[in-house]
């Protein structure tokens, strides 16, 4: 709808784990690091957690993209609030095991033989599940049971749960410490700072084909910041009203005013600092009022202003979009994955200085 408008070939803020517009900060890279070590070896219980948003589940699906064997057999479980039989009924269909007719016992024989002849194929063999802190203390004791499944120098099967905070706060509880010890491995998702969120909104632009400083302002992706607190899901949701309102009356870039109206539409307070450190974000809501200058671009006209005088930055933002002429990209260390070279370099274009 709006994408012609914004010079856009795609949505770039569609709320799905698309591994095209992965971004990673330095903890996101080092989180998929993580999960696909776990994929490639044969570490145990791997824990990845994170609040509501800060993208789990894209980072698994780049991660289980990336490590696409056919040897391998990676099983996703999205839906964790189930009871025993369901539980291994949906595994047993997933690994394409025969029926066992609601039998346990039938289908761990079946399933360790699998797990086997995989193993001395060479192959890894992987349960992965989603939203984890939903799982029933039944359920994470059927889990450790399955990862218990070894032979004298290797785990048969690799266990990564993936949910919120929540989820150490269960596995605290006393009755399953056995569960938290065989956690070998484990990293956190945050909330992104100022220059991630810059970095993050105009990664997606980039990739959907727009040039970010000729979608959104300075100041309009301050104000995405503090009222998202630095979720990229929240992030995601007010860019794509943002776009919407933006189009609707004809104006490009998106400012702050834009912003500020889609984020009561929204009913997104933005009070506060965002959590995650100090961002050099005043400490105030973006619906306050500013007797400052809205700023679109440097150099741009600005209403009341002489057209050839830079506007005064705002303060608490005087940071801005980076293009590419003002730093050449250095180039990648011989051996790096091309793909996170890329990434690399989205990252250090569209940052704020």
């Amino acid at each position: 709808m709006y994408e012609a408008f914004f010079g856009l070939k795609e949505r770039p803020f569609q709320l799905t784990p698309n591994p095209r517009f992965l971004f990673l900060n330095p903890r996101h890279r080092e989180a998929l690091a993580t999960l696909r070590y776990a994929l490639t070896s044969s570490p145990g219980i791997t824990l990845l957690l994170g609040e509501a948003g800060t993208g789990k589940t894209t980072l698994l699906r780049a991660a289980l993209h990336a490590e696409r064997r056919a040897e391998h057999r990676y099983v996703v479980l999205s839906n964790p609030t189930l009871g025993p039989e369901d539980f291994y009924e949906i595994l047993a269909d997933r690994f394409g095991l025969p029926d066992a007719s609601g039998s346990k016992g039938q289908f761990l024989l079946a399933f360790e033989r699998e797990l086997l002849e995989r193993y001395r194929a060479g192959g890894l063999t992987a349960l992965i599940v989603d939203e984890a802190q939903s799982l029933t203390h039944e359920l994470f004791e059927e889990i450790r049971l399955l990862a218990n499944l070894e032979t004298a120098t290797a785990k048969l099967v690799n266990v990564i749960l993936v949910g919120q905070p929540e989820l150490a706060d269960r596995l605290n509880d006393p009755s399953l410490r056995q569960l938290k010890q065989r956690v070998v491995l484990r990293c956190s998702l945050a909330p992104l700072d100022l220059d991630s969120t810059a970095s993050y909104i105009a990664t997606r632009l980039q990739v959907a084909g727009g040039v970010p400083v000729a979608v959104f302002s300075k100041d309009a992706v301050v104000s995405i910041h503090e009222a998202s607190r630095g979720i990229p899901r929240s992030i995601g949701v007010i860019c794509e009203n943002a776009l919407l309102a933006g189009f609707a009356v004809q104006r490009k870039p998106i400012d702050r005013p834009i912003v500020i109206d889609v984020c009561r539409e929204l009913d997104l307070s933005a009070r506060g600092r965002p959590p995650g450190g100090d961002s050099g974000v005043p400490d105030r809501g973006i619906d306050e009022p500013d007797d400052e200058v809205d700023e679109p671009v440097r150099g741009a006209a600005v209403p009341g202003h002489d057209g050839a005088r830079e506007p005064s930055p705002r303060r608490g933002a005087s940071r801005f979009w980076r293009s590419a002429r003002t730093k050449p990209s250095q180039p990648e260390p011989a051996g790096e994955d091309p793909e996170a070279a890329a990434i690399e370099d989205r990252t250090r274009i569209f940052r704020f200085y």
